[in-house]
């Protein structure tokens, strides 16, 4: 057997996280604006399969949405409970003969019990530790993109008609 099926080709993404290679073609403050530059480098037919976006610095950033308060807690509890309930009866109810309400109302019932229940506990547990939502993500300072060796001249020519404010139209045909 040849051991070159298990050598990993240059443009493999890889399955282990590994560091960016390349050569930095620009900097840009949001990821809205690399995403742009890397759209404009595809619309000029640039072999984008060489470039990354690396999310400098990277944060976690949690924005708070609301207060939790028992009424809440327990009314989303007893959302997703009676959701999952009805899931449940409606599959119950499939194996029943004719179509049966029984099986979806007691679905129902006991999945929205079961929810306010489990949503309760949960809830107590934090001992008012936590009274709020949040939704996290994380963000970078700033996000760079790479270009591999070969081809980052080309790339860099090109960012830098895109940063003179010419149309993007009129620096794809001149590339």
């Amino acid at each position: 057997m040849s051991t070159a099926a298990f050598r990993p080709t240059t443009n493999a993404i890889p399955s282990l996280p590994t560091m960016p290679n390349g050569w930095p073609i620009g900097s840009y403050d949001t990821y809205a604006e690399a995403q742009a530059a890397v759209d404009y480098l595809a619309d000029a037919k640039f072999p984008v399969q060489d470039v990354t976006i690396v999310g400098v610095e990277p944060l976690l950033v949690e924005r708070v949405a609301g207060r939790l308060s028992w009424g809440r807690v327990l009314g989303t509890g007893a959302a997703s409970g009676a959701w999952f309930g009805l899931f449940v009866g409606l599959l119950l109810s499939m194996f029943t003969a004719g179509f049966a309400w029984g099986p979806i109302l007691v679905g129902l019932v006991a999945g929205t019990v079961f929810g306010v229940a489990f949503a309760a506990m949960n809830y107590s547990a934090t001992r008012g530790r936590r009274d709020f939502v949040s939704h996290s993500q994380i963000v970078a300072r700033r996000y760079d993109v790479l270009c591999q060796p070969r081809q980052a001249e080309a790339a860099r020519n090109l960012l830098a008609k895109l940063s003179i404010g010419m149309p993007a139209a009129q620096a794809a045909t001149q590339a």
